[in-house]
């Protein structure tokens, strides 16, 4: 039964973040990119919090730690999820799914540049590996694709670096912190900030949104926002670190074949090559930071 159980939640987990990237391509076609990611916050929020209250969870951080909620709400939740919906509107889903799925390799480079983690040759290898497939990755689909393309990929990359360095800061200040915690009340934050500076920055016309925008915001904010989330952690309940990291293994490749299935949409033939040695790499990276994990574990029993 816990075998099924996991095998369930691990193929909930992958088909959310595999079919997220396709629902924000969806949204912002209609939806101006900031609106856009300050509505899915405010679906997902009122849901969150009454998780919060249900569970008796508390809203807010221990005391000392309340001046970062806000810098969570902005650095964690506000900016890298406006440049990953906005990154969508110059590049394709899949292709955004792909940089996205190297977070692993961007927790791992922040976590010894700011927790000051020592490395291997194992993770030096995978760190390696990645990073020369994704760049060549990246100059393939410039080659084949319009001069602007460039633009999604910086946002996109961007929004990898700011949230692994946001990664680094919570696991150092925030680390036996509850999920709806983190979550709930940043993203209330976040989402009244983005969709204020949206309306009037953006000035978005109601009259012109689609219904798949309008769904696929929503899909955003409740299913992935809450239902992705609590998958994810009651996956990481059940498995080790490793374990549950494979998904940003498997999630990349869903988005591509999604995209690929619905719009005809494909990355190049080279790019297709490369995933090979991305995922290579990022499977590298894994198995390095399990390696670790299981020789602490060690020295302290």
């Amino acid at each position: 039964m816990q075998k099924i159980i996991i095998s369930v939640l691990f193929t909930l987990v992958s088909l959310t973040w595999g079919t997220t990237w396709l629902a924000m391509k969806i949204a912002v076609e209609t939806i101006p990119p900031i609106f856009a990611t300050g509505m899915r916050f405010i679906f997902a929020a009122p849901l969150l919090i009454f998780i919060a209250w249900y569970t008796k969870t508390p809203l807010l951080l221990p005391v000392g730690q309340r001046a970062f909620q806000l810098a969570i709400s902005i650095f964690y939740f506000s900016i890298p999820f406006t440049l990953m919906i906005y990154g969508e509107t110059y590049i394709s889903s899949g292709l955004a799914a792909i940089i996205f799925a190297n977070m692993p390799v961007a927790i791992l480079i922040t976590s010894i540049l700011f927790l000051h983690e020592k490395t291997n040759a194992l993770q030096i290898t995978g760190l390696t590996i990645a990073i020369i497939a994704l760049a060549s990755i990246l100059l393939a689909e410039t080659e084949t694709h319009a001069c602007n393309h460039w633009q999604g990929m910086v946002a996109l990359i961007s929004a990898v670096i700011i949230h692994s360095v946001m990664y680094a800061q919570c696991k150092k200040r925030c680390y036996n912190v509850p999920v709806i915690t983190f979550n709930a009340l940043p993203c209330f934050i976040a989402g009244l900030i983005l969709s204020s500076v949206g309306w009037f920055v953006e000035k978005p016309q109601l009259d012109t949104f689609s219904e798949y925008s309008i769904y696929a915001t929503i899909y955003l904010g409740v299913f992935a926002g809450v239902f992705g989330i609590l998958c994810y952690f009651s996956l990481q309940q059940k498995v080790n670190a490793f374990q549950a990291s494979i998904v940003f293994l498997i999630f990349p490749l869903i988005a591509v074949s999604l995209e690929n299935y619905l719009y005809g949409c494909d990355l190049s033939f080279g790019s297709m090559i490369l995933l090979l040695p991305l995922i290579c790499g990022i499977l590298i990276t894994l198995l390095s930071q399990k390696n670790r994990t299981t020789k602490k574990q060690i020295k302290t029993h």
